[in-house]
C-alpha cells in the first residue's frame, strides 16, 4: 500500500480550504481529515442504485493528488460498488460490519427503485435494503449526483421502477439521518471530496433549502457565466458556433445552481458554456424528469 506523507496532506489542504471557502486557520483540520480518509479512520461506504456510474467516473477525474488517489490508491473506502475488489459474501461482510459499527458516512450514487426493489440488487439483497441498513447508523448520508439527489434519468416520467431520490426514499422510511444533496450529472470531484472533508472535520456544511452545500451551489450558473456580459447587453447567439449569450439556445444557467464556470471540469480545462454549449441544467432539481425535457432547446423565432 502506498502512503501519503504529512507534508503532502498539508500541501493539499490550501486548495481544499479555498474550494470550501474556509480560512487558513482550517488548514490543519483539513489535512487531518484527508489523513483520516486515506487511512480508513473515517469509514465511508459508497453504494450505487439506479445509475450509470458516471459520478464514480467523475471522482476518478481528479487532479494529482486528488480524490482518485486518496480514495482508491491509498485505500480508504470501506466499500465502493464499482471500485472495490471485494465481491460476494466478502463485500457484504464489509458493508454489514461497517453499518453495525456506525459513525460512517454513507455515499449513495443513483436513485432507488421503490416500486420494483428487485430492479437493483447487491449481494442477494435489494439495494434499498442495504441502503436502509447503512443509513440507520450513519453520521450522514451524501446523495451524489442528479439521480441520487432528485431522481434524475431513472425517475423520468413513465419509468416503471418508481425510482426515488435518496432523501425522499429515506424520509418515506422514517430515517432521520442528516442528508446532503450533491446534484450534477455527474457531480464534480471537488464537490464530493470537499463535502466529505467538511463533514469529517467541521460537521455539516452550510446548506441551502434543498440540502446542497452553499460553497458549491450557492449561486446560479448564470451569475458566474463567462457570457454574462453578453446577456446584459442582449447579445444573444443564434447558433452554438456564435459568440454571445446562449440563453435563446436553451441555456438553463439562470435556474441551475452550481459553480461550474469558476471551478471548471476535466482537470480544470473547460465547462459546457466555455465549449460553446448551453448549460443543460444537470444540477437542477428538474433535470431529465419530464419526457419532454430536451438537452437543447431553441426559443421560437422572434422571441
Amino acid at each position: 500500500m502506498n502512503t501519503l506523507t504529512r507534508r503532502q496532506f498539508l500541501g493539499m489542504a490550501p486548495r481544499l480550504a479555498a474550494l470550501l471557502g474556509l480560512p487558513t486557520a482550517a488548514l490543519p483540520g483539513i489535512a487531518q481529515a484527508l489523513e483520516q480518509l486515506a487511512g480508513g479512520a473515517a469509514p465511508v461506504l459508497w453504494l450505487q442504485g439506479l445509475s450509470c456510474s458516471g459520478c464514480s467516473v467523475s471522482l476518478l477525474n481528479a487532479e494529482s493528488p486528488g480524490p482518485a488517489e486518496i480514495l482508491t490508491r491509498y485505500v480508504s473506502l470501506r466499500f465502493h460498488s464499482t471500485l472495490s475488489a471485494a465481491t460476494g459474501s466478502a463485500a457484504m461482510e464489509v458493508i454489514d460490519r461497517t453499518a453495525a459499527g456506525g459513525g460512517h458516512v454513507l455515499v449513495v450514487e443513483g436513485s432507488l427503485p421503490d416500486r420494483v426493489p428487485k430492479a437493483c440488487t447487491l449481494g442477494g439483497r435489494t439495494v434499498n435494503q442495504v441502503v436502509l441498513q447503512a443509513a440507520r447508523t450513519a453520521r450522514a448520508v451524501v446523495a451524489v449526483g442528479a439521480c441520487a439527489s432528485f431522481g434524475g434519468v431513472p425517475a423520468a416520467e413513465g419509468n416503471p421502477t418508481g425510482a426515488s431520490a435518496v432523501p425522499a426514499f429515506l424520509s418515506a422510511q422514517g430515517i432521520s439521518v442528516p442528508v446532503l444533496r450533491l446534484p450534477g450529472c455527474p457531480a464534480h470531484p471537488d464537490w464530493i471530496l470537499g463535502t466529505l472533508v467538511h463533514l469529517l472535520k467541521f460537521g455539516m456544511p452550510p446548506l441551502d433549502d434543498q440540502g446542497r452545500p452553499l460553497a458549491f451551489y450557492g449561486r446560479p450558473v448564470h451569475d458566474h457565466c463567462p457570457r454574462f456580459a453578453d446577456y446584459e447587453r442582449e447579445r444573444f447567439a443564434s447558433t452554438f458556433a456564435e459568440p454571445g449569450c446562449l440563453f435563446k439556445l436553451g441555456c438553463l444557467g439562470p435556474v441551475t445552481h452550481a459553480d461550474c464556470p469558476v471551478r471548471y471540469w476535466n482537470g480544470r480545462t473547460n465547462t459546457c458554456i466555455q465549449a460553446g454549449g448551453p448549460c443543460v441544467g444537470c444540477a437542477w432539481s428538474e433535470f431529465a424528469r419530464a419526457k419532454s425535457f430536451p438537452l437543447y432547446r431553441k426559443e421560437p423565432s422572434g422571441a
